[in-house]
């Protein structure tokens, strides 16, 4: 069966008569309308729409499948109008996905912030530095670190991650401070294996551009704390997000290293998919995130 969303974004792209006026009208990026227009007419096998430059057209096909759009919109509108109100219930539960990083760290505070102003709503939370898919495993949101794969879903950006080379006084004490990060192939460096297979690889920045130095260690994980618990007690050079050391730095337990040379910067989001009428529970949390991420943004 067709998602819905087919049909109601066809329908008020017919409606406003451009991809931009139906973007704005279904608080969407013009590109996302698009993209889901062309995916919906190859998976149909038949053009929809003649384009030009300035309007819109339908095709023999494209005016049948508008007039079944109309009908499943004024389903969906009648649906509405029975349950006004009930979106706007600020109790119940909001299901979210985060990584382990963001989950330990920050969202404790998030969410206990959250919880004195709406006591009634229940924040189920699974901490996994997966991409989980958040419609077919019933998530309200998620939290998202790196390049996001293209989808129709919705993506607020949070904060910018900086990372960060450290390693603690005993370890560069006792093995010296690499000169440059070309010298850190000397070194016993540690590898965090973040959704990436280039663990190993460690990007930093030049007068002439980014560049990769291939390192090596004797411990790879996928865990952040205890990749930080293991470079506080020596082993090894870390390079990792700066909010995961944040606090270690500031104590002097870890020291940084080549602070303006290091390249990886990683966008944090929220994502979520796209409904014409997001609950009002759902919204408030988003919103709520994002005061929350950017007050901390020098953490990051």
């Amino acid at each position: 069966m067709r998602n819905t969303d087919d049909y109601i974004i066809f329908y008020h792209l017919v409606e406003q008569g451009s991809f931009s006026a139906a973007a704005k009208q279904m608080e969407l990026t013009k590109s996302v309308v698009s993209k889901r227009i062309a995916k919906l007419e190859k998976e149909i096998g038949v053009q929809l729409l003649y384009r030009t430059t300035r309007t819109l057209k339908l095709t023999e096909a494209g005016q049948s499948f508008f007039e079944h759009a109309r009908r499943v919109f004024q389903a969906v509108a009648t649906a509405e109008e029975s349950i006004v109100g009930l979106g706007k219930s600020l109790s119940g539960n909001i299901k979210i996905t985060v990584p382990t990083i963001s989950g330990e760290l920050i969202l404790p505070t998030v969410i206990s912030e959250f919880n004195l102003q709406y006591p009634d709503i229940n924040i189920d939370m699974e901490l996994d530095n997966r991409f989980a898919d958040i419609i077919n495993e019933g998530f309200d949101l998620a939290i998202r670190t790196g390049v996001l794969p293209d989808s129709s879903l919705i993506a607020r950006k949070l904060v910018d991650a900086n990372w960060v080379v450290c390693a603690s006084p005993m370890y560069l004490a006792k093995h010296g401070k690499p000169a440059s990060p070309k010298a850190l192939v000397d070194h016993n460096c540690l590898a965090y294996a973040y959704q990436e297979t280039g663990a190993r690889e460690w990007a930093f920045k030049s007068e002439s551009g980014i560049y990769q130095v291939q390192v090596d260690g004797n411990l790879c994980t996928n865990n952040s704390s205890a990749l930080r618990n293991v470079a506080l007690l020596g082993q090894g050079l870390i390079y990792v997000p700066r909010v995961l050391v944040y606090e270690d730095l500031q104590q002097g337990k870890l020291i940084q290293l080549f602070k303006d040379e290091t390249a990886k910067c990683l966008g944090i989001y929220t994502v979520y998919p796209y409904t014409r009428q997001q609950p009002e529970k759902v919204k408030l949390f988003i919103d709520h995130l994002y005061t929350c991420f950017q007050s901390r943004s020098h953490q990051f």
